[in-house]
């Protein structure tokens, strides 16, 4: 079986253009989190894992944030199907979703509780559940600290 490539030049030049950190819907929902107190960094890299990051880390209590495209990590709600070169825009799409997976199940097995997103959720539910989690895991930490 013969390796797919990209259809032309020009779409995997204007591919690789996406953006791929700071898109609108992370910077909304850390506008959220920054106007609640929060803190956070930034494209944390992932511990033990070359070339993978954390979109929003709360790295004093592990938490990780993903805010997954659509397109790029196959939403099933939006995810849409390339219909020009269909086999090796497959093979890339499925290769994002491993990563995905393995990168959530080593930080899960590092003690990180991963939250993974969709960009079209609403910034204002998402910015909610991760700082429902984050002061969850800060209790959980302060009543080990107690007994």
């Amino acid at each position: 079986m013969s390796e797919a490539v990209p259809s032309s030049p020009a779409v995997s030049a204007r591919m690789s253009r996406q953006a791929s950190k700071d898109t609108a819907a992370e910077l909304a929902v850390r506008r959220l989190l920054h106007a609640a107190g929060l803190r956070y960094r930034v494209e944390f890299p992932v511990p033990g894992m070359v070339r993978r990051r954390i979109d929003v880390a709360f790295t004093s209590v592990k938490v990780a944030v993903m805010i997954d495209g659509c397109f790029w990590h196959g939403c099933p709600e939006h995810a849409t199907q390339p219909k020009a070169n269909a086999e090796w825009w497959r093979q890339k799409l499925d290769r994002n979703m491993a990563r995905d997976r393995e990168t959530t199940e080593h930080l899960t097995a590092s003690g990180w509780e991963v939250l993974r997103f969709w960009e079209h959720e609403a910034p204002e539910e998402v910015a909610l559940r991760i700082a429902a989690a984050v002061e969850r895991r800060r209790a959980s930490t302060r009543g080990g600290e107690d007994r």
